[in-house]
């Protein structure tokens, strides 16, 4: 049969090349634990440790007893790894495909946006889990800071408050990712707060504020949310560091096969994969409409 000479460790070599660069979400994410899992089912535990309790003692009692040791807290996450991307689709002669330029790199390419959307759009959906913590009312409205709208920059630095309240250190990375709406508004009051006309233009549509840096995604949560009776469709702004959101991508695979009632080669395959909130100290939302 043509699909014999399918191999698939070529496709599934560039599906995971590929997913790196598509995926906003994932490239701020924490990975220390992907090579602990291997299979659908299993699961990582995840380990944090508490701040032992500092004392003071004057010289003139450095003789004396010092506090008996203490257990410092200890805490643990268990996060499973249940979620599966996949797809299934008919191919033609698989033969004839492979020597048509462009014919299996053009099916590649879209596989590998289908999966890279449905795994960032499943980690932006935290910023709506229980285990997110939301700033502010149930929304603000972003404007230009007049009356009852709340300025985007006014925003950004609540969330970098936050953080900073929790003890996140000043040199560590903090993302916020925002969709295109919020990004535009933030470009605009960028400009006229920025008098020194300085590049803050890094790549892209990578910015940074304050130190932290700002990332736009049309993979933002979305979700309802009343205020005072009012029903409004608000967009998630996330702030955290790269240690906040814990991902694991233990397994991606592809084979060939032909249908049984068809004339046809057709290509299936999966991506295993998982995220959950690991650090919730380390990263806050806000909801916004517009």
């Amino acid at each position: 049969m043509s699909y014999a000479n399918f191999i698939p460790a070529v496709w599934e070599a560039g599906i995971n090349r590929d997913l790196e660069r598509k995926c906003v979400f994932v490239e701020d994410c924490y990975r220390k634990y992907e090579g602990a899992v291997k299979r659908m089912g299993e699961s990582v535990t995840i380990t944090g440790i508490g701040r032992p309790t500092i004392h003071t003692l004057h010289k003139d009692m450095r003789n004396g007893e010092i506090e008996n040791a203490e257990t410092v807290e200890t805490t643990a996450v268990l996060m499973p790894i249940n979620q599966i991307a996949y797809y299934n689709y008919e191919i033609g002669d698989i033969d004839k495909a492979q020597a048509l330029d462009g014919v299996v790199e053009a099916l590649q390419e879209e596989t590998t946006e289908g999966l890279a959307n449905q795994v960032d759009q499943y980690i932006a959906g935290l910023a709506i889990s229980p285990e997110a913590t939301v700033l502010g009312s149930a929304y603000a409205v972003v404007g230009e800071a007049g009356e009852n709208e709340k300025n985007v920059l006014d925003i950004l630095d609540e969330l970098q408050e936050a953080l900073l309240e929790n003890d996140v250190a000043d040199s560590a990375e903090i993302v916020v990712t925002v969709d295109p709406k919020f990004f535009t508004r933030f470009r605009k009051e960028y400009r006229n707060a920025d008098t020194d006309n300085s590049q803050i233009l890094k790549k892209g549509r990578v910015y940074y504020y304050n130190g932290m840096k700002i990332k736009v995604s049309n993979n933002v949560a979305r979700h309802e949310v009343s205020l005072g009776g009012a029903t409004v469709m608000a967009s998630t702004v996330m702030a955290r560091t790269k240690r906040a959101i814990a991902f694991v991508k233990p397994l991606t695979h592809t084979e060939a096969y032909r249908p049984e009632k068809k004339f046809v080669d057709a290509v299936k395959g999966f991506v295993l994969y998982d995220a959950k909130i690991v650090r919730p100290k380390e990263l806050f939302v806000y909801n916004v409409a517009y």
